[in-house]
């Protein structure tokens, strides 16, 4: 591990986000409610919340950190038959929260992939990336 005892405790925050494309038809299920394993978006919801508080558990060498808040976003995007998936964590910690935040968004994507398999095995999880990092040494990023 990455030694942090050294650095200041500071207010963070980070921005992660991901898509599901899946079947226009699996989209149409999932905006009707009536997926045969029940709540789809409240169950992919919860599974990011519980994902990022497990991060230090999944990723060898992540820093345990006490969050301060997790948000979680999901967009239905028809045009593009896909689910956009935005995780935003907020920390006071010495070390980010960008593991924390992709991973949230990353584990919502599998438990939608999870729900909805039965309908449609073609889903494509992709496009995972940190968006935004505010706090800490390096100030904040964005990306363009």
């Amino acid at each position: 591990m990455v030694h942090v005892g050294d650095k200041p405790v500071t207010r963070r925050t980070a921005v992660a986000r991901g898509r599901v494309f899946m079947h226009r038809d699996t989209l149409a299920l999932l905006r009707s409610g009536r997926a045969a394993k029940g709540d789809v978006l409240a169950t992919a919801h919860l599974a990011g919340v519980m994902a990022a508080k497990r991060t230090s558990e999944l990723i060898p060498l992540a820093h345990p950190l006490a969050l301060d808040g997790i948000e979680m976003a999901f967009v239905l995007d028809a045009a593009n038959a896909s689910v956009s998936i935005e995780s935003r964590v907020s920390t006071r910690a010495r070390t980010g929260g960008e593991m924390e935040g992709l991973t949230a968004v990353m584990v919502a994507a599998l438990t939608l992939y999870d729900m909805l398999k039965a309908v449609d095995r073609g889903m494509v999880m992709g496009e995972f990336a940190l968006w935004e990092k505010r706090g800490g040494r390096s100030g904040a990023w964005r990306r363009a």
